[in-house]
């Protein structure tokens, strides 16, 4: 099962033999098919998660060690390693549903207040940097950069299926959607720094 942030400190096997079926449990204890939307928007979440641990390894390879505090770069690192805790927060979130009867655990599992302001600070701080844009951007810049426009669009695929189970099934409280609404925004802003820093060309979209 799928239960991000959310155990208790105690031992427990990596298998459990419990998913052989193709089942597994929400945080409610409720047992689901493994295809189950909310399973299908919490894959998705893990993935943006692990593609987020590449580009905070390709963005710590790109910005130097001993980059300014006032380099906008210099912060983009820790802002990813962040915004994975958050996502396993927004994890927590989609594992245990609104209509859920449990209300000690609907507690436990909201998503923190304030999150989308801490993102939305941040992209005002990036493109304070950054030249305005005149072009459509393709994906390019670097590896890096690049990486993370791959990031952005494993988030908007996130979204989508958060999308659905907010508004169609009211299971998953809107501040989780409109986060990472924000953080596909803030990631195309990262990659646009990313790329200014190492010193890499964007390379704009051109029209037959």
């Amino acid at each position: 099962s799928f239960l991000p942030c959310l155990a208790e400190v105690f031992p427990m096997k990596i298998y459990t033999r419990t998913g052989d079926a193709g089942e597994s449990s929400l945080y409610n204890g409720e047992r689901r098919r493994k295809d189950d939307l909310v399973f299908e928007a919490l894959g998705d979440v893990d993935e943006l998660n692990s593609v987020l641990g590449v580009c905070r390894h390709l963005v710590e390879t790109v910005v130097p060690s001993d980059a300014d505090e006032d380099e906008p770069s210099s912060s983009v690192a820790k802002q990813l390693t962040e915004i994975q805790s958050r996502l396993l927060d927004a994890g927590s979130a989609v594992a245990t549903p609104l209509t859920s009867e449990q209300t000690a655990k609907l507690k436990r599992a909201r998503f923190p207040a304030g999150c989308t302001e801490q993102v939305e600070a941040w992209i005002d701080a990036l493109d304070a940097h950054l030249p305005p844009l005149t072009n459509f951007i393709l994906p390019s810049g670097g590896a890096a950069a690049s990486q993370l426009h791959l990031a952005r669009t494993v988030c908007r695929r996130a979204e989508r299926k958060v999308a659905r189970l907010t508004h169609e099934l009211k299971d998953v409280e809107p501040e989780v959607l409109t986060y990472v609404n924000r953080l596909s925004d803030y990631l195309f802003t990262a990659a646009r720094v990313v790329a200014k820093v190492s010193g890499a060309t964007e390379v704009c979209y051109k029209k037959v």
